[in-house]
């Protein structure tokens, strides 16, 4: 139950970013949720999108260097301390967070938040005995519904 993330290279000029945008919106593919790290030569851009495989292969298209990842979208309470719960199930498993962020979207009264492991099986692993719900592919992209 892994989430397909784009990782798009990006020079960081003006306009860049907005190119990205438009291979994307031009050919009807939605953008779920993105976050960005840049230096100053150039980003990279990490996005769920609607449909993964068509936006890899506009993006191509369009000149841009892309990767996917797989990466964990879990689904947790919109309480204070929700968040340190989940984190303290990965630290229980020796299992280092290398980068998060929060989705755009929400189901009912829960917050999604995205994760990358270097082994997300065994991130899955560590949040059996917890409330947490791990997400697919289908439900996260069936948010934009």
């Amino acid at each position: 139950m892994k989430v397909n993330q784009l990782s798009v290279f990006v020079e960081n000029q003006p306009g860049r970013l907005a190119g990205v945008a438009r291979a994307l919106g031009d050919n009807n593919i939605n953008i779920m949720a993105m976050t960005i790290a840049e230096t100053k030569e150039f980003g990279v851009l990490r996005m769920i999108v609607a449909d993964y495989e068509k936006g890899m292969k506009f993006l191509k298209e369009a000149g841009y260097t892309v990767v996917t990842t797989e990466i964990l979208a879990i689904e947790v309470h919109d309480t204070p301390g929700a968040l340190a719960d989940v984190l303290d199930a990965f630290t229980k498993k020796d299992l280092n967070v290398e980068y998060m962020y929060a989705f755009v979207a929400r189901r009912g009264d829960a917050a999604i938040l995205v994760f990358r492991f270097d082994d997300p099986d065994r991130a899955v692993e560590a949040l059996k005995d917890t409330d947490v719900r791990v997400l697919s592919n289908e439900e996260v992209v069936s948010l934009e519904k």
